[in-house]
């Protein structure tokens, strides 16, 4: 899967958020979200990699991966289950 190309059903901003903050938002909106989408999270916390794939893995979401941009932050791709 090109993650240049996914198309994303909601986005959430988490740019200068550190731990847990980044992790903690994507969970309240992906609680607000149905099968099949998939949420578009930017960030710029390291942890956070880890985290979401970790959470995505117990809780029955996919996580798509990630880009690292030059810009300076991480777009996440993760797909609701």
């Amino acid at each position: 899967m090109n993650l240049q190309e996914i198309q994303s059903d909601n986005f959430l901003d988490a740019r200068g958020l550190s731990c847990p903050m980044p992790l903690l938002k994507a969970k309240k909106n992906l609680k607000n979200m149905h099968s099949g989408e998939i949420l578009e999270l930017w960030g710029t916390d390291p942890g956070t990699k880890n985290d979401l794939s970790d959470y995505c893995k117990r809780n029955n979401n996919e996580f798509l991966g990630y880009l690292d941009l030059e810009e300076g932050y991480t777009k996440f791709y993760i797909k609701v289950g």
